[in-house]
């Protein structure tokens, strides 16, 4: 209920208009009253209103003045004037402070009522606007998240026209225009539960993480969902861009150390003068962010900190002398259970070069240390509980191993297409895990896509998911984004009312979810190449 706040020096009138008013019946809340604004005001700050009713001509403090003050701190209560002057100056100056309603003296109870009750209509319609407005935003939101991922995704894998990178930047609010740039990639992830699930502090602690990136006029942030946060930074000079990458992670990880369950790790890229090179300075950043499976935490790594693998064939091997703690299977385990497929060179230069160069040109470890990562393999594979499992080809003899490990070059071959292998039977696994969730998400989806509130974060709280974790798996199952799908769902909805009703394009708006008939007839435009007009009369002329 609307709260009703009423100023009044006459005890008589004070008395009639509150008790005269059935407030509670009428759909109010009658909160306080006071007998001049110098004892009101601080009773208003604290009770905040919604609606003021004051006399005008009040001892200590008039009502104007009350107003003023009021709008200044609160501007957003509507404040209906009592007054017993019908002259123009006074209305001037009320209208001038922005009170609402300006009534004469003296007043009826039900003309009183009739007054707020539009004032309340006033501000029920404010509220719509607003949550109208609040909803285009956090769509925009959304379709600008998706746009950024395409965006980093055509920059470091893709050869995209630069005219066109530039293009689409700009509709991102985006300014790629710089003398060096340079990509870091960062996750966090709840130590007690891993890398491969959410939880509410990694919710947390990715809110402060998006604060501390706004507004940093060097920083694009895109989000990953499952695979973290990629930072693009750019400046003047590598001087410049390195300090700047200091800072953020700075501000970064003092926001992190404030949740006890918040691990980070992040690989920084090789900073490059053009944008041809990003793709460069990514494969770097993603080389040292790869480090995390190596049971390493809470650093960010950078690409010159790597120590490359180098071979030297004459060297001599003792398997006697074999650390069998850098046969750690719990790395190898880790990266299975959360590494992705553009990730398995890297991992696999920095799994082998914890074994020192010269053990790597022996026949006899390569073989030792290529069995046991097929073991490990193959075990995982079988706990995953897939009848298939993995190719008859890449399975191992006696004979085989001798010509598979036969090179190193011939070893790194096959074991990067036996975890290929493995984290696609993974990803099935986990697709299906998910089928129901995509399923419950998607029926969700289509009972309640009318509701102009509907969004990424109502959805996946329906599954309960986080938000960036659902937006990636929604994607993978759907192959399309959330909003896409969402906006193919209204479209559908819309293109049918079309066809078989007579209802205006701007009721048929409402009824799909978008309250703003202008948005509706943008989108349609944007998704069906033509208006909504010209949807139904092409209809008609197929008909006649």
């Amino acid at each position: 209920m609307l709260k009703v706040f009423l100023v009044e020096d006459e005890i008589i009138i004070r008395e009639g208009i509150k008790h005269n008013i059935d407030w509670i019946n009428e759909g109010f809340t009658f909160i306080g009253e006071a007998s001049d604004g110098e004892l009101a005001f601080p009773m208003i700050q604290n009770l905040k209103p919604d609606i003021l009713i004051t006399d005008i001509k009040m001892p200590f403090m008039d009502g104007l003045e009350l107003s003023r003050l009021v709008k200044k701190e609160l501007p957003d209560i509507k404040i209906i004037i009592l007054s017993g002057y019908n002259e123009f100056e006074y209305a001037k100056e009320a209208i001038k402070i922005g009170v609402t309603e300006y009534l004469l003296k003296p007043i009826s109870s039900a003309k009183l009522l009739q007054a707020v009750k539009e004032v309340a209509d006033k501000i029920e319609e404010e509220k719509k606007q607003l949550e109208c407005i609040e909803h285009f935003r956090l769509q925009l939101m959304e379709h600008k998240k998706n746009d950024k991922q395409k965006l980093l995704n055509d920059l470091v894998y893709k050869e995209v026209a630069m005219s066109e990178i530039l293009a689409r930047a700009k509709q991102l609010e985006m300014d790629l225009l710089a003398q060096c740039y340079c990509i870091v990639l960062f996750k966090i992830y709840d130590k007690g539960i891993g890398m491969t699930t959410y939880s509410k502090e990694v919710v947390d602690a990715s809110e402060k993480i998006a604060a501390v990136c706004n507004g940093n006029e060097m920083l694009d942030l895109f989000e990953r969902g499952v695979d973290g946060y990629a930072f693009l930074l750019k400046g003047e000079s590598v001087a410049q861009v390195l300090q700047a990458i200091d800072q953020l992670f700075a501000d970064i990880i003092y926001e992190i150390k404030k949740f006890q369950q918040i691990e980070y790790f992040g690989g920084i890229g090789k900073p490059v003068q053009r944008l041809r090179e990003l793709p460069e300075s990514f494969d770097e950043a993603n080389k040292a962010f790869s480090h995390r499976y190596m049971g390493r935490t809470n650093e960010m790594v950078s690409f010159d900190k790597i120590e490359e693998v180098q071979l030297f064939e004459d060297a001599d091997f003792d398997l006697t002398k074999l650390d069998t703690e850098k046969l750690d299977r719990k790395i190898l385990t880790n990266f299975l259970k959360s590494g992705s497929v553009n990730e398995i060179k890297h991992f696999l230069m920095d799994y082998f070069s914890g074994f020192g160069q010269n053990n790597l040109s022996s026949l006899l470890f390569r073989q030792y240390i290529g069995m046991d990562i097929y073991f490990c393999v193959t075990g995982f594979v079988e706990e995953l509980g897939i009848e298939a499992g993995l190719p008859a080809e890449l399975g191992l003899d006696n004979l085989k191993a001798a010509n598979v490990f036969n090179t190193f070059d011939g070893m790194s071959a096959y074991l990067e297409k036996l975890l290929e292998q493995a984290l696609g039977c993974r990803d099935t696994i986990t697709m299906k895990k998910y089928d129901s969730t995509i399923a419950n998400a998607v029926s969700y989806m289509e009972r309640n896509y009318a509701n102009d509130e509907i969004s990424l974060n109502t959805v996946s709280a329906s599954v309960n998911m986080s938000p960036s974790y659902f937006s990636t798996i929604f994607a993978q199952e759907m192959k399309q984004t959330f909003i896409e799908f969402l906006t193919d769902l209204r479209m559908k909805k819309a293109k049918e009312l079309l066809m078989c009703s007579n209802k205006k394009t701007s009721d048929i708006g409402y009824e799909v979810g978008y309250k703003d008939s202008h948005y509706f007839s943008y989108l349609f435009k944007k998704t069906q190449d033509c208006t909504p007009k010209e949807y139904r009369s092409r209809g008609r002329q197929k008909d006649s």
